[in-house]
C-alpha cells in the first residue's frame, strides 16, 4: 500500500517554544509517523512512534549540543505528523516514507543493525561482491543479514578469488577481450590479482564479457544454494596440496574452506528462518478505533495490506490477494533488492522483539475462500 500524503500541518512560528506549544496542543498519545521540515518546506527527517506526543516532545528536552535529537529539533521550521492504528503500521509507514523521500538525516532508517552485515552483488558491466553494512544501492542484490564481518569479508575474498571476480573501484573502466580491437594500445591490468590467477582481468581485456558474466552467475548460484562448485574447487586444491605434502598450502586451503562453509551454512539457516515468516498478521487498532488491519507476509516481506475484511465482499477480495501471492510454492529467496532487505529486517526485528505477536499470525488457508 503506498504511503499516504501528509495533511498540511497548521502554521506555527519557526521558534523552538512555538513548536513545543504546537505539539503540546495538537499531538495525541497515539501511534504515528512524523516529519521535520526545514524553512523551505523540505522534509529532512522522518520518525515513527508508539506514543507520538511523548516521542516528539522528547526532542525538546534533549541535551544541547551533544544530542542528535537536539540538533534535529533546532533545525526544524515545522513538524507534521499523521496517526496510524498501530506501532507496526507506523514502522512500515516510516520505512516507506524514508524510501520515497530520502530525508537527509535518515541515514539507514531506525532499524537496529548493530554488528550485522550484508553481501552485495553489484550490477553493471562487471559485477563484483563486497561486504557492506547498508542497502542503499537499489540496483544491487543483497544477501544476509549476517553476523560477523570478519568471516563475511574472508568468505567474499575466497569466493571472488576462486571465481575471478574483480574487487576494484566502481569507477574502474571495464574493457572485455571482445572489445580489445577498439583500442590501439595494449592494456595492463590495474592490479596484481590477474597475475596471481585470482581475477579474470575485465579491466584489461583479459576475458570476454560472457566469461565474466558466467563467473558472476556462479557466485550467485553458490549464494542462492543452487551450486556448491566453489566448495568442490577448494576441496580439490586441498587434496592436491596434501598429496604433494605441501601442508602449509593445504592449511591455507583449509581456512578458505572454513570461510565458504560458514557462508554456505549461514545462507541456508537464514532462508530456513525466513520460510517461517509467511502468514497473515492481524493487528488491532491500538488507539481503540475501528482501523484494524491485516498484513499478508510472505518470506518476511509485506506483500499485501488491507483493512480487516468484515463483509463477504471484503473477505473475497482479501482471499484473492492471498491466493495471488501464495499460488507458487517457491522457496524463500536468498537474494533481495535493497527495499526488500529493509523490509525483511523490519519484520524480523519486530517479531524478535515482540514474540507474543506471533499469536496474531494465522496460516494463509484460513483466509482463502473457495475459488
Amino acid at each position: 500500500m503506498p504511503a499516504l500524503a501528509f495533511a498540511p500541518a497548521p502554521a506555527a512560528p519557526p521558534t523552538l517554544e512555538a513548536l513545543r506549544a504546537h505539539v503540546r496542543a495538537a499531538a495525541a498519545r497515539r501511534p504515528g509517523v512524523y516529519e521535520f521540515l526545514d524553512e523551505a518546506g523540505r522534509v529532512f527527517y522522518v520518525g515513527k512512534a508508539k506514543d507520538l506526543r511523548s516521542r516528539v516532545l522528547s526532542y525538546f528536552s534533549a541535551p544541547w549540543p551533544e544530542s542528535k535529537s537536539a540538533l534535529l529539533i533546532r533545525s526544524a521550521a515545522d513538524i507534521s505528523w499523521r496517526y496510524l492504528p498501530s506501532e507496526f503500521a507506523a514502522l512500515l509507514e516510516e520505512l516507506r516514507l524514508i524510501g520515497r523521500l530520502r530525508p537527509a538525516y535518515n541515514v539507514r532508517g531506525n532499524l537496529s543493525r548493530a554488528r550485522l552485515v550484508f553481501l552485495k552483488l553489484t550490477m553493471g558491466a562487471a559485477p563484483k561482491l563486497r561486504v557492506t553494512d547498508h542497502t542503499r544501492d537499489r540496483s544491487a542484490r543483497y544477501y544476509g543479514p549476517f553476523r560477523g564481518r570478519e568471516m563475511a569479508v574472508q568468505a567474499v575474498r575466497t569466493l571472488s578469488d576462486l571465481l575471478g571476480l574483480r574487487d576494484c573501484a566502481d569507477a574502474q573502466p571495464i574493457v572485455y577481450g571482445d572489445q580489445a580491437g577498439l583500442f590501439d594500445v595494449v592494456l595492463t591490468p590495474a592490479c596484481y590479482r590477474h597475475d596471481l590467477g585470482t581475477c579474470l582481468g575485465p579491466c584489461a581485456a583479459r576475458c570476454s564479457a560472457d566469461a565474466y558474466r558466467a563467473a558472476a552467475l556462479r557466485a550467485a548460484d553458490f549464494l542462492e544454494g543452487r551450486s556448491a562448485h566453489p566448495l568442490d574447487k577448494v576441496l580439490d586444491a586441498m587434496a592436491d596440496a596434501s598429496a604433494e605434502c605441501a601442508y602449509e598450502r593445504a592449511a591455507a586451503w583449509r581456512d578458505r574452506l572454513d570461510s565458504l562453509e560458514w557462508l554456505f551454512g549461514a545462507v541456508a539457516r537464514l532462508r530456513a528462518a525466513v520460510e517461517g515468516l509467511s502468514f497473515v498478521y492481524g493487528v488491532k487498532d491500538r488507539a481503540g478505533g475501528s482501523d484494524d488491519r491485516v498484513y499478508l507476509i510472505r518470506h518476511g516481506v509485506v506483500r499485501a495490506e488491507a483493512a480487516w475484511p468484515r463483509t463477504p465482499i471484503e473477505q473475497a477480495a482479501f482471499a484473492g490477494e492471498v491466493r495471488r501471492h501464495t499460488r507458487e510454492s517457491e522457496p524463500a529467496p536468498a537474494a533481495r533488492s535493497g527495499a526488500e532487505m529493509d523490509q525483511l529486517m523490519l519484520v524480523m526485528s519486530w517479531f524478535r522483539q515482540h514474540p507474543q505477536e506471533f499469536e496474531a499470525a494465522s496460516p494463509y488457508d484460513r483466509w482463502m475462500a473457495p475459488d
